[in-house]
């Protein structure tokens, strides 16, 4: 997907077939995705499970949620993904079941290389375990990985792993600040 040792200021980042993919992908998020009555949670579905995301059943994507690639795209049985979250899918992406991806949230699996001379793009994975909350405008970066249950606060920046399952985690940069008291499920 990414083209490595490339001049970004004159060359292309992305192979064409990449490009092409979407082209074709933001066409039909702007002409049959963002304009659906937000009720309309299967026929999104269908349209990111034709892109190739691997969504589960009960699944919500609000209209308003942007998509960078779905064919980087997991969401597992009865997760929510809500107007205005942004999911940069340069890497996989993978929402368990169950979590909550709120207003503004971004999970962003893409960056550029601060040491390289010509700003390499890099990108890494995100993976949220079953029943984790991404609070509204929180900012996920890439590589991480949250634990069952967590709970990243509202514009936390999480740029390191949430590891302890059912943990609460707010701030920026985003500490863990309490255990989740929960009843189990």
């Amino acid at each position: 997907m990414i083209i490595e040792n490339s001049d970004p200021f004159t060359q292309a980042s992305f192979t064409l077939s990449d490009r092409v993919r979407r082209a074709a992908w933001n066409l039909v998020w702007l002409t049959l995705f963002r304009p659906t009555p937000r009720p309309l949670h299967r026929w999104r579905a269908l349209l990111l499970r034709l892109f190739g995301a691997r969504i589960g059943r009960g699944v919500h994507v609000y209209p308003g949620a942007r998509i960078w690639a779905p064919w980087n795209l997991s969401i597992g049985n009865e997760s929510g993904v809500a107007d205005g979250a942004i999911l940069y899918s340069m890497a996989p992406i993978t929402i368990g079941e169950r979590c909550v991806i709120s207003q503004g949230a971004h999970l962003c699996a893409g960056s550029h290389d601060i040491d390289s001379p010509n700003f390499q793009l890099i990108a890494a994975p995100i993976v949220l375990e079953s029943g984790v909350w991404v609070c509204a405008q929180a900012f996920v970066g890439l590589g991480v990985r949250i634990a069952q249950g967590c709970v990243i606060g509202a514009r936390a920046v999480l740029m390191k792993d949430a590891a302890e399952p059912w943990t609460v985690w707010t701030g920026n940069p985003a500490v863990l600040r309490r255990e989740r008291i929960h009843q189990g499920r």
